[in-house]
C-alpha cells in the first residue's frame, strides 16, 4: 500500500489558512483536518472559557489534532492539516509523522494589513472564535506588527502562497502541488 499524503497548512494568524486548507482538502479529495476548528469544538462545553497562551483548552487540543492526523494516516488517509505551525511548538508533533506519509508544507503568506482586516471580520462574525483563539489579542499585535511568529520550516517540498489578494500561485497550481506524488 502507498504511503498517504499530509498536506500541511501553515501561517500566521489571519492569512486565510483555513479557508485554502479546505479548499485544498476538496480539491485532493481528502479531509481537512483544522486545529482551530477542534478547540472551538471544545469551547461549546466549557462555557465562560477564556483563552489564554497556555490554557487548558490548548493543552487539550494539541494531542487530539495529531492523535486524529496520525490515526487517519495509519489508515492510509490523505490529510490536510492546518494550523499556525510555528515551528519551536509543531515540529515535536509533525517529525514523528515524516514516517507515516510524504509531507508537503503550503505556507500562508499575507500582508499585515489584510491579515487585520480578516481577524476582526472573523471576531465580528464569530464571537465564539474569539472566545477560543484571543483573536483581539492577534489583532492588536498585527495592528502594531509586534506578532512574534516563527513559521514552521521542514525539509519536505514546500509552496509559499501569498494570500492577500487571492492566492499566488492560483489555486490550481496549490492543488497540484498538494497533490503531487513525488
Amino acid at each position: 500500500m502507498a504511503s498517504p499524503s499530509l498536506i500541511v497548512v501553515s501561517g500566521p494568524p489571519g492569512s486565510g489558512k483555513t479557508t485554502l486548507a479546505h479548499l485544498v482538502a476538496q480539491g485532493v479529495g481528502c479531509p481537512a483536518i483544522c486545529r482551530d476548528e477542534l478547540k472551538e469544538g471544545m469551547v461549546h462545553a466549557h462555557p465562560g472559557f477564556v483563552p489564554g497562551p497556555v490554557d487548558e483548552l490548548n493543552l487539550k487540543t494539541l494531542p487530539a489534532f495529531f492523535g486524529t492526523v496520525e490515526y487517519l494516516l495509519r489508515a492510509g488517509i490523505t490529510v490536510v492539516a492546518e494550523a499556525a505551525f510555528q515551528d519551536k511548538l509543531w515540529r515535536p508533533g509533525l517529525t514523528p509523522l515524516l514516517d507515516l506519509a510524504r509531507i508537503s508544507l503550503v505556507r500562508c503568506l499575507v500582508d499585515p494589513d489584510t491579515a487585520a482586516e480578516r481577524i476582526q471580520r472573523r471576531f465580528d462574525e464569530n464571537g465564539l472564535r474569539g472566545a477560543a483563539h484571543g483573536d483581539l489579542a492577534h489583532l492588536e499585535e498585527v495592528r502594531t506588527r509586534t506578532l512574534d511568529f516563527d513559521p514552521i520550516t521542514l525539509d519536505v517540498p514546500t509552496l509559499d502562497v501569498d494570500s492577500s489578494d487571492g492566492y499566488r500561485p492560483g489555486l490550481p497550481e496549490i492543488i497540484a502541488f498538494a497533490a503531487a506524488r513525488d
